[in-house]
């Protein structure tokens, strides 16, 4: 969907912030990451991801030691729970990628996040946001779809939204890990104790503009507190799809150095499929938000 509102100027920051749908994104111009950003720009750029969820950074030369610096503005971050997805001498950063090394095994998190997630939702203080680069991308598919929860939340009907605000959505990574990652080396027990289950409330506040989100996914809320395991589930992929429907949702169609960083406060998302002939490299940094409420 095309957004109706108009290119946005911050004069002091020396940016400009152009709405992508009517719901959720913004590509943001004028600005380089290849070096420290201004007080100004840092204010902008974290008032834009409060009002639009993702945030789009065209044409970025972004190597490993600038991904950190940037993200490390907004808060700590957090690294992979499988260590061996870091980039070498950069904890901090994750690569996703289908690419082997000499010893014939994947460096990154293959066929990563392809069902709808906030990411690290698992934690008992989960992600306030995410920051992917693109460095490279295949020619077609490997899109990331985002949603606005915000937008999910609103469009709900007054009694359900009730009722989902007195329950708690139970996050569960190895679960997830089992279920959806099969194909990989499984989890060792080290890695499986570092993420037990956690609740969170299925409706949250944003601890910035005190806006409600649903905060719940098909990929990473395994079932909800006090319900029976399978009608949790239901009630969970039930209100995936009504999140995802085509009126909330950003599709980023990549291309090499792109930096894309969205609110996991306020979004979930997933990767598309993609032909896995074609190579697909990207660095990820997290950063660690507050406990939901």
């Amino acid at each position: 969907m095309s957004a109706t509102p108009s290119t946005v100027t911050a004069p002091s920051a020396m940016l400009r912030i152009r709405p992508l749908t009517d719901h959720i994104g913004a590509e943001i111009e004028g600005v380089d990451l290849s070096r420290p950003i201004s007080a100004a720009q840092f204010q902008a750029v974290n008032a834009a991801l409060v009002a639009h969820g993702v945030l789009v950074f065209r044409n970025q030369d972004l190597p490993p030691a600038m991904h950190v610096d940037f993200s490390s503005r907004f808060g700590p971050l957090v690294g992979h729970i499988v260590k061996r997805f870091s980039v070498e001498d950069f904890p901090e950063v994750t690569y996703i990628s289908n690419v082997k090394n000499d010893k014939g095994e994947m460096i990154g998190a293959d066929r990563a996040g392809m069902i709808w997630h906030s990411d690290m939702s698992y934690m008992e203080r989960p992600m306030l946001g995410s920051m992917l680069y693109g460095v490279e991308c295949p020619p077609e598919g490997a899109d990331t779809e985002f949603a606005s929860m915000f937008a999910a939340h609103d469009a709900l009907p007054e009694s359900l939204r009730a009722r989902l605000n007195k329950l708690r959505g139970i996050h569960d990574y190895p679960w997830h890990y089992a279920t959806y990652l099969s194909h990989r080396k499984p989890l060792t027990e080290e890695e499986k104790a570092q993420a037990p289950p956690v609740t969170h409330p299925i409706i949250r506040t944003h601890p910035v503009s005190g806006r409600k989100a649903l905060y719940l996914s098909e990929g990473l809320t395994r079932s909800i507190e006090g319900m029976d395991e399978a009608e949790g589930r239901r009630l969970i992929c039930l209100l995936t799809d009504f999140s995802t429907q085509p009126a909330f949702v950003y599709r980023h169609r990549w291309q090499p150095r792109d930096l894309v960083f969205w609110d996991n406060r306020s979004t979930m998302h997933r990767a598309t499929e993609f032909d896995n002939q074609y190579r697909r490299l990207m660095r990820r940094t997290t950063i660690q938000g507050d406990a939901p409420f």
